[in-house]
């Protein structure tokens, strides 16, 4: 184990990855942190509309794939914008397998971690997962993406909008109306009301 892996954490962009009998499946989250060195842990939060979230449930592994700065905004529409339920995430997508027989990414991440949940706590719209690190390799040196740095160099500009309602500032989803209702849900990237900005 490369315990250098864990340096390659920050506030930033992850490609969480699950497996479950002849079934890859990935999702984009923004939570995850080292909570203690010895034993090595981490915790996660997954939103529970994600069928990454459901693979974890049932087989209590996962693996984090850290983004580094080349990840093209294809990687955040291939495995954010769009449901496992419906679509083959991991086709056409550089990856490998750890020895948990989950799949990581290669091509646009520095390391990868793998991990076996110890406890889940219900915090809503999301599971907090804590587990335990068992496998963790360091792929390069380049630097990961931070959200900042989405933000600011990944993530396109918005179009000009025709459309009147309200944008999603994470993924540019438009909801059309004139009223956002408070408990609404991004049906592309699930971001709440919170995260929507009115187009004039």
């Amino acid at each position: 184990m490369n315990n250098l892996a864990m340096f390659k954490m920050s506030y930033g962009l992850y490609v969480l990855s699950a497996h479950t009998e002849d079934k890859d499946n990935g999702c984009i989250i923004n939570t995850a942190m080292q909570i203690t060195d010895t034993p090595k842990q981490i915790i996660i939060a997954v939103n529970k509309q994600n069928l990454t979230h459901d693979m974890i449930m049932q087989t209590k592994m996962f693996n984090l794939s850290m983004l580094d700065q080349r990840t093209p905004f294809s990687i955040f529409e291939n495995f954010g914008f769009q449901s496992g339920r419906t679509a083959d995430k991991f086709k056409n997508i550089a990856m490998k397998r750890s020895e948990n027989g989950i799949a990581y990414l290669t091509d646009t991440t520095n390391a990868y971690i793998s991990a076996k949940v110890i406890a889940t706590l219900d915090v809503g719209t999301h599971t907090l997962f804590i587990a335990e690190v068992t496998e963790a390799e360091v792929l390069s040196d380049l630097e990961s993406v931070t959200y900042t740095y989405y933000q600011s160099h990944i993530k396109p500009a918005p179009k000009k909008e025709t459309k009147k309602g309200w944008r999603c500032k994470i993924c540019g989803y438009v909801y059309e109306g004139e009223e956002l209702p408070e408990d609404y849900i991004c049906p592309i990237c699930k971001h709440g009301a919170s995260d929507f900005e009115r187009i004039e």
